[in-house]
């Protein structure tokens, strides 16, 4: 028995350390497994809450293409997929998970574009095997109807939709965020100390979605430095002199500034690649202090300097914005909290 519960605690200390997320953190709200309308082609007005899909083909969802009735079909798709949700889950912290998606996807949530995985063509890139769980940008979803679009290329064999869970969740105890920073941020490969100042020129630069791995984004098998940048106003007339700035899990290492100014970094630059392949720095929730002095009364600029030194990499998991320090203090309580009573637990006799 003593073996066995070792074995427990083994794969929980692995799952808790390379995911950060256990059932315990969530709740779902909404389970979205079932017939969802369907339609081979591509036309981006099936994008749109509005558009009448009514006419459409309904397959089973999470399951392939192929098992539906559109055996040999390769190419576009869009799924649709309408649903109620209570008042009581607004504001809350949602998530949409949407499982495996066979090749490429582009998600939408009322019109609005919330999240992909993969590259379309022409430079076409898979993400068949990457778990799409998609942070929903605040203001994106309301009390009432709600229609969630997917766009999906899929390149040969088995396409669609095709396994994992399908639903919707709210986070329990989430961290209050003055300033909510995930969405999209500008993105390039390669390393350039000037990009840390305010006024560097970025207007050519890539957008990707903020948190998720950059090899879901067009940059498969990367590795080495990368650079985020992102631009927001900051106008809250708070009286309070801390403030965090929260950019949730990276991997591997960083270098963060604002507003020009280095606030913090995590993991050792001068060493890489030689310590980095071995570090565990992707595993740690980055939090950086920053008093109200640093924040302008206008625009502010974030940048985010990144060496990820083999397999997934980028600013992958959130929350991603920036909160009081009392807030950060008491949420950090509460995951050390679940984290020690779930330990607790394996140990009882």
């Amino acid at each position: 028995m003593k073996i066995l519960k070792l074995h427990i605690i083994l794969i929980a200390i692995c799952f808790l350390n390379t995911t950060g997320l256990y059932a315990a953190d969530f709740t779902k709200v909404e389970d979205l497994k079932g017939y969802w309308h369907f339609k081979i082609g591509d036309n981006m007005i099936w994008a749109e809450s509005y558009y009448d899909h009514s006419d459409w083909d309904e397959v089973y969802v999470p399951e392939q293409w192929e098992d539906e009735g559109f055996h040999g079909y390769d190419g576009y798709a869009w799924y649709r997929k309408e649903f109620e949700l209570s008042s009581r889950y607004i504001p809350n912290s949602l998530f949409l998970s949407l499982g495996l998606i066979d090749d490429v996807a582009e998600i939408f949530l009322n019109g609005n574009k919330i999240g992909s995985s993969g590259v379309f063509p022409p430079n076409y890139q898979t993400a068949y095997n990457a778990k799409v769980w998609i942070p929903i940008p605040e203001g994106s979803i309301k009390a009432g109807r709600n229609v969630i679009a997917v766009r999906v290329y899929d390149s040969e064999q088995g396409g669609g939709i095709y396994s994992g869970d399908v639903a919707l969740y709210a986070e329990k105890n989430p961290l209050e965020l003055e300033v909510n920073l995930a969405g999209d941020w500008k993105f390039k490969t390669g390393d350039d100390r000037d990009r840390r100042n305010v006024n560097y020129k970025d207007s050519n630069w890539d957008y990707i979605k903020v948190p998720g791995f950059w090899e879901n984004q067009g940059y498969e098998l990367y590795d080495g430095f990368a650079w985020y940048r992102k631009t927001f106003v900051f106008n809250k007339n708070l009286n309070i002199k801390d403030f965090i700035v929260v950019l949730g899990k990276i991997d591997d290492i960083d270098e963060v500034f604002l507003n020009g100014k280095m606030i913090g970094s995590t993991g050792d630059m001068i060493m890489v690649p030689l310590t980095n392949v071995l570090s565990d720095e992707y595993r740690i929730i980055r939090g950086y202090h920053i008093s109200r002095e640093d924040l302008n009364p206008g625009e502010n600029v974030i940048a985010v300097r990144v060496y990820d030194g083999w397999r997934d990499g980028g600013i992958y998991e959130g929350p991603v914005g920036i909160a009081t320090l009392q807030n950060y203090i008491e949420y950090r309580t509460r995951s050390e909290k679940k984290i020690k009573s779930f330990f607790e637990k394996l140990f009882e006799d």
